[in-house]
């Protein structure tokens, strides 16, 4: 009587386990081809979400069948990004496959089409979006948990300080615009959260400075720059901070809730139709620009990276009413 050894030996065997192992092979391949037709062609954003992750999450390796050409990870998420901006009539950011490594690369058109964008993944499933020649993160993008956060320190870094080098403000602006649509469409279609940063535009929002402490003398700066301008710094009622009146009513102030104990400086804008965020005022007003970039280790706006202790307390953290998402006063135009 034959073990399972020697049956395994026989021919037939043999021929039947490596029938099977390319038929699960092609059954990849073939659910592979179906989620990336889904991704070209959907119109639906929930599909275009499933098709997202199911790519990022799928292992094409296999033993039996070897696809020549398949794309990285983080190409699917900037993929993700292309068709939800095709989905809402963009025009401005452009996606385009390289002929060589088969990478996705996206340009946006006030920027000039040497420079590329990708998305750059860790191991904790956030992306980055980011330009290819740098590694300033402008936001970060995690699909299972749904959220959306924009990197104040790099948007600084990357259109503030760099971007003025070599572009108006308002071609600036414009390139802001589209990557403010993606997360807008992001909060519509699928209900992430979207944490815009200084680029939020609410009259509630407080943009939290780093430090937890503010020497007086930073705002006597401002008060000295301000001297030979048509612009006025005025102390606040409560002696918490300063304001700094701008044209249309604009208004920039700095300071604290003097009911809450932390003390806690930030900065926040005062406009009748919200829709100016302090990136604005950074990238528009050279007077703001210059003080806050001289005084940065003072003044610079608090980063949080993405971060998920695990899935019980995200789920009790998404449910704070306070998180700064887009509101319809700040949608884009």
């Amino acid at each position: 009587m034959m073990n399972n050894k020697q049956m395994l030996n026989q021919p037939s065997e043999q021929l039947n386990a490596l029938a099977h192992s390319f038929e699960h092979g092609l059954e990849i391949g073939q659910h592979y081809v179906k989620l990336l037709t889904k991704l070209a062609q959907t119109e639906d954003a929930h599909d275009l979400l499933t098709a997202t992750n199911d790519l990022v999450n799928l292992d094409l390796e296999d033993a039996f069948v070897k696809f020549p050409q398949h794309y990285q990870t983080a190409d699917y998420y900037l993929l993700l990004m292309g068709r939800l901006l095709e989905m809402h009539a963009n025009a401005e950011f452009k996606i385009t496959e390289d002929p060589t490594s088969h990478r996705f690369y996206a340009t946006i058109s006030s920027l000039g089409e040497k420079v590329l964008f990708h998305f750059i993944k860790d191991a904790e499933g956030n992306a980055a979006f980011t330009d290819v020649n740098d590694n300033e993160p402008i936001f970060s993008l995690n699909l299972k948990h749904q959220m959306l956060r924009f990197n104040n320190k790099a948007l600084v870094n990357y259109f503030i300080i760099n971007g003025l080098k070599k572009y108006s403000d308002l071609d600036l602006r414009s390139a802001i615009k589209p990557l403010l649509l993606f997360a807008q469409a992001l909060h519509d279609d699928l209900n992430f959260v979207i944490d815009r940063g200084i680029l939020g535009t609410s009259n509630q929002q407080h943009y939290d400075l780093a430090q937890p402490e503010l020497s007086l003398t930073v705002i006597d700066r401002l008060f000295v720059a301000t001297a030979e301008t048509d612009y006025m710094l005025f102390n606040l009622p409560k002696n918490n901070g300063a304001e700094l009146r701008l044209e249309r009513q604009v208004n920039l102030d700095l300071s604290f809730d003097p009911d809450d104990y932390s003390q806690q400086w930030f900065f926040s804008v005062q406009d009748p139709d919200a829709q100016v965020s302090f990136f604005d005022l950074l990238l528009h007003y050279q007077l703001i620009r210059d003080w806050y970039l001289s005084n940065r280790d003072e003044l610079a706006v608090k980063s949080d990276p993405l971060m998920f202790a695990d899935d019980e307390q995200v789920e009790q953290d998404e449910t704070i009413t306070d998180e700064p998402v887009l509101e319809d006063d700040e949608k884009i135009d």
